[in-house]
């Protein structure tokens, strides 16, 4: 069975409500009617009804069992605004400036996550991964001991013995640039949890040009440090390197190059990059040289479910991280 099955019949069990807050593209209509349809996600869509509807009635899409949320006309803003206004602690936030705020598709859809009103988001179609991450970031919030967000892909690799039986986690390869070891060590642990999720033993390889000690460079020191940090933040996580890619993945290649004991080597079925170049890059060399299916970026690191989609995603796509999304639900 494909991953993505293997994920929408654990949506299936226990569909959630994910909100799409971006209700007014195609693909979010198509996507909510086939999510609805198959059981694994109860999808609110927020944005304006009467331009949604022009959207669907022409195409024959009966809308019928969807909740449809116009920011602009909530009864909900009054409450909205009074818990984003006692989270944020700031006097100078205005009611005024709240509810302005809050009549915006994002920061609505995501408040709405916060006040227990749906149990995920999915966003990203029409808008950059950066405003998603900053709508989410004030509106949901960090968990504890995350300084920063960051994002993952799961790749599924057909015909691969490796990882997963093929599939794989990488990060970060969509939000963060260059991060500090500090941040790579919680983009390591965010993505452990990530991996629960999916069912995985976390299995996680620290990546770099050098296998312990093979060469010496400031970026190496980078990644030796942060996974110097990520142990220590999380001793009973698998957490090794630094490690080439074959290292990582490949067992007789982790004999030859690792002489000391591991529990990732030749096993990880987490990668961890040490930077946005690297992570981005090998995403998309694996998707489009090895056939991978790609989903993502989908956020790690916030208090509750949220994800982000690429612009170019398709309905298929949408559909794949609405369930994903849910099954995160289930055990927020």
């Amino acid at each position: 069975m494909r991953l993505i099955d293997e994920i929408k019949e654990k949506a299936k069990k226990n569909p959630q409500n994910i909100v799409l807050a971006e209700g007014e593209d195609e693909r979010t209509i198509r996507a909510s009617i086939i999510a609805l349809n198959e059981g694994i996600a109860i999808p609110v869509m927020v944005g304006d009804k009467q331009k949604i509807m022009a959207i669907a009635d022409p195409l024959g899409i009966s809308l019928d069992g969807i909740e449809i949320i116009d920011p602009k006309s909530s009864p909900n803003i009054d409450r909205y605004s009074e818990i984003y206004m006692e989270s944020r602690g700031d006097r100078r936030i205005t009611k005024g400036m709240a509810e302005k705020l809050l009549r915006r598709t994002l920061y609505y859809s995501a408040m709405m996550v916060t006040a227990g009103d749906a149990k995920g988001m999915v966003a990203g179609c029409t808008s950059l991964t950066a405003t998603v991450v900053v709508a989410s970031q004030l509106m949901i919030g960090l968990r504890e001991g995350i300084s920063s967000p960051s994002s993952f892909f799961i790749m599924s690799v057909p015909d691969c013995p490796y990882g997963e039986n093929g599939n794989f986690i990488y990060a970060d390869a969509g939000v963060n640039p260059d991060p500090t070891p500090q941040e790579l060590a919680e983009i390591a642990i965010a993505s452990a949890q990530s991996a629960i999720d999916l069912g995985w033993q976390p299995r996680i390889a620290m990546l770099s040009f050098s296998t312990k000690g093979s060469a010496n460079h400031k970026r190496v020191d980078k990644v030796i440090e942060a996974t110097k940090i990520a142990k220590e933040m999380a001793p009973d996580l698998m957490i090794d390197g630094e490690f080439q890619l074959d290292s990582a993945i490949v067992p007789q290649v982790a004999e030859r190059k690792v002489k000391e004991p591991s529990d990732v080597a030749g096993r990880a079925n987490i990668l961890i990059f040490p930077d946005l170049d690297a992570g981005n890059i090998s995403y998309k060399i694996t998707q489009y040289l090895a056939k991978a299916e790609a989903y993502g970026p989908l956020l790690q690191g916030f208090n509750k479910p949220v994800n982000d989609l690429s612009r170019g995603a398709s309905v298929d796509d949408i559909v794949g991280v609405i369930a994903f999304t849910s099954v995160q639900a289930q055990k927020a």
